[in-house]
């Protein structure tokens, strides 16, 4: 067996081993190579957190047009005038209306004006957003998050005229919710086993670590490049990376608090099973052949992370991340600081979105309080619940209002970490698996293709909308579009392809022109002068 295929052939069984509660057995198999990553820039710690907008989120109703024309369109397919309520959203500077029925836009109140720095190709245009949104605006006017519009998957520029011929190049299987999630997150769809965000952590995890000797200890922290506190999609994993996996609250691992089933002889006696030891746990036993050598690093070492993050993991129930509880016994469900304001009925409700969050910024906090010397890391949270068929008005406010109070949230905190201000240090962007339709289908969308996306970080160039936002048109008799942006139902076609979005993190992140090249298949398609959309600074 060549080292190639043996390689790829333990990626694969470590990947089997990290389903289910025992996650933290799916580590990183680089600790079986001497893999020369590059250097992640000057050492400094940098992160990207994605936020998975899960469903498809309806960008129309997300990032607002409200120039006189665009506006005039929109609520020509949103505002119907058959006496129903539709999904068109209020004007700005309309009051919100507590007494509307919960399905009816007067309940949120009008949209959110934004400014933008008056880019050209944006010339003459105005924007706002979503009622919910009202911290993503005060953050966006702050200069800490920018827009990104009109984003998607594209193998190459594409018009109306491309849509429409069965030669011309385009993704595959458009508007199926699991193909088009893998192709955001993979560039191919469903069954892909590797991402963008797992390949350029396959480049950057060779600085995590450092300071120290490729050892146990190194190859245990190198493992910690890519961290997901839920469920891990392909986006975190690469050739030789695979996402870390945590729950929201704690580090899964053998047992709890060294303990299995309240004994630390039987947690000793089974972890010395699982790793191959011996019964003392003094040292491995002779491995009998090639692959039951690899299996006992494997577990030997997925034992070791665990036991060293669970051991160093920063207390949930302490600031910025919680309020601190007096009594010692921290419950995340209760604490308020992660509880949303509810636009149904005005209740606080738990925010799992931001309890993801919190258990993001206590995985940066520990790197540096346990010294691990990682200085790249990507991370992956969720949110579900956008595929707004029906209810929308109701539904999409709810998810809106979550993602609001989250961003927010994590703004306020990387803002105070123990170290000081991180969110220089720290980018957070969305992504969603496609936009919805501009027609209403009486009371929520249907599947789309472009999107607008937000980008959140102190090294983010903010106040401005990136991209080219789509131009509006009114449907003709025979359901015709004219605005070239727009093709069945109003959906948008891709003005940016997922490729220059990925490009532009990676590069802030410090992946070379070369490996970009390489992580990024359908980049060579797009002018290299718009391979950098310049929404992060330099």
């Amino acid at each position: 067996m060549s080292q190639h295929t043996r390689r790829q052939f333990l990626q694969r069984m470590a990947a089997l081993s990290g389903m289910g509660s025992a996650a933290p057995l799916g580590l990183s198999l680089s600790a079986l190579t001497d893999a020369a990553a590059q250097s992640a820039g000057n050492g400094s710690y940098r992160a990207l957190v994605c936020i998975v907008l899960n469903g498809g989120n309806d960008a129309f109703n997300t990032v607002l047009a409200t120039d006189a024309e665009s506006w005039a369109h929109y609520n020509t397919h949103r505002k119907p005038v058959d006496g129903s309520t539709g999904i068109a959203l209020p004007a700005p500077g309309v009051a919100a209306s507590s007494t509307a029925a919960r399905t009816d836009p007067a309940r949120l109140g009008g949209v959110l004006p934004i400014n933008h720095q008056g880019r050209s190709v944006h010339a003459g245009r105005t924007f706002a957003l979503h009622p919910a949104l009202p911290h993503v605006q005060s953050l966006h006017e702050a200069g800490r998050i920018a827009i990104l519009a009109n984003v998607g998957p594209l193998t190459r520029p594409t018009t109306k005229a491309d849509f429409a011929s069965a030669t011309a190049s385009k993704p595959a299987k458009l508007f199926s919710h699991n193909d088009q999630q893998s192709t955001w997150q993979s560039f191919h769809a469903e069954g892909a086993d590797k991402g963008w965000g797992g390949l350029m952590g396959d480049r950057l995890m060779g600085s995590n670590g450092s300071g120290r000797p490729v050892s146990e200890a190194g190859i245990i922290q190198r493992s910690f490049t890519c961290m997901s506190p839920g469920s891990a999609s392909v986006w975190l994993a690469g050739q030789m990376v695979l996402p870390y996996q945590s729950s929201t609250t704690s580090i899964l691992g053998l047992g709890s608090g060294g303990k299995v089933y309240g004994s630390s002889t039987l947690h000793s006696s089974v972890a010395a099973i699982m790793g191959k030891l011996q019964p003392d746990g003094s040292q491995p036993v002779p491995a009998r052949n090639l692959l039951h050598g690899d299996h006992q690093k494997v577990v030997q070492r997925a034992l070791q992370a665990s036991d060293l993050l669970s051991t160093s993991l920063a207390s949930g129930g302490v600031a910025p991340w919680a309020t601190p509880s007096g009594s010692g016994n921290y419950n995340a469900y209760s604490d308020d600081l992660l509880k949303y304001t509810s636009t149904i009925d005005g209740t606080l409700k738990t925010n799992h979105l931001a309890m993801q969050l919190q258990m993001v910024a206590r995985l940066i906090a520990t790197n540096t309080a346990a010294s691990l010397g990682i200085t790249r890391q990507l991370f992956m949270v969720s949110l579900g619940g956008f595929d707004t068929h029906d209810d929308q008005i109701r539904n999409h406010g709810e998810r809106l209002a979550q993602l609001n109070h989250a961003m927010a949230y994590f703004d306020a905190v990387l803002g105070s970490m123990p170290t000081g201000d991180m969110r220089a240090q720290v980018t957070t962007f969305t992504m969603s698996e496609f936009g919805r339709t501009f027609t209403s289908n009486g009371d929520g969308t249907d599947h789309g293709w472009g999107g607008h996306q937000f980008i959140m970080g102190g090294a983010v160039n903010g106040t401005e909308v990136y991209g080219t936002f789509p131009t509006y048109s009114s449907a003709d008799s025979s359901g015709a579009f004219s605005s070239p942006d727009q093709i069945q139902n109003g959906s948008l076609i891709p003005s940016t392809a997922v490729e220059q979005y990925a490009y532009t993190l990676g590069r802030w992140m410090g992946v070379s022109q070369a490996d970009l090249n390489a992580i990024l298949p359908n980049l060579g398609q797009f002018n290299s002068d718009v391979h950098d959309l310049g929404f992060m600074k330099t």
